[in-house]
């Protein structure tokens, strides 16, 4: 069956609340020996993410969303189990995300891919203070801390806690990572508020990280708190 047409077919279950049908979906590629990786990626990530999309523009009823969301959040906790798991990285990672619910399953699922891939990673979701996200990245002594599907609301909170974590340097060889929800639709958002990587996806975030571990953006490339730091210069 056809990518598309096997996303369409998903997402028709999802959307009616079908559980039996969603879950026959996923035995059926199993069986065809279709990895859990290439399912969270390949079937549950673009298929979320049009839901998201649909939902955004009011195209989809807050009935059909809440479908989908809860029953997609309960397959991706069944898929977790499945995943190959590679050797310890020895590396940290930090996840939090937007408030909204489709957000925390994308960020679930990257959380559930990095682990996989080696890293250990302790995800937050969404809603949490950035004082407490920033005292967390220190205790923890994060090596990366990942800010997955950000809603517009949320865009100035991330921007104050990476300036925030630049500022008193908290963990400074700490790498910063966005993705997902805005980030995807505003070009060069990322850049401009401070992060060191960005990655549209779960898959491609979990690549990046492992080829680019040393990139980090330049302090003066770093446009995040900059007109409010010489507004101050110029103040005193």
């Amino acid at each position: 069956m056809r990518r598309d047409a096997l996303i369409e077919r998903f997402y028709n279950t999802l959307i009616s609340g079908d559980r039996p049908g969603a879950r026959a979906i996923i035995d059926e590629l199993l069986q065809a020996d279709v990895t859990a990786e290439r399912i969270l990626s390949r079937l549950f990530w673009p298929t979320l993410d049009h839901v998201q999309t649909l939902y955004r523009n009011d195209q989809l009823s807050d009935l059909a969303h809440h479908y989908a969301t809860r029953l997609m959040r309960t397959l991706a906790d069944q898929m977790q189990i499945r995943l190959t798991t590679a050797e310890p990285r020895n590396k940290k990672v930090m996840l939090v995300c937007g408030p909204e619910e489709s957000e925390e399953i994308g960020a679930q699922i990257l959380a559930d891919m990095l682990e996989a891939d080696g890293y250990t990673v302790r995800f937050a979701g969404g809603g949490v203070a950035n004082d407490e996200i920033v005292a967390e990245v220190g205790e923890f002594q994060s090596d990366i801390l990942i800010v997955f599907g950000v809603v517009p609301s949320t865009v100035p909170f991330t921007r104050l806690l990476i300036d925030r974590l630049h500022d008193i340097g908290v963990c400074p060889k700490l790498q910063i990572a966005v993705g997902g929800g805005v980030f995807n639709r505003a070009d060069g958002l990322a850049e401009e508020i401070g992060a060191d990587l960005w990655a549209q996806e779960p898959e491609e975030m979990v690549q990046l990280l492992a080829k680019k571990p040393e990139q980090r953006m330049e302090s003066q490339q770093r446009t995040v708190g900059r007109k409010r730091r010489g507004a101050k210069r110029e103040a005193a």
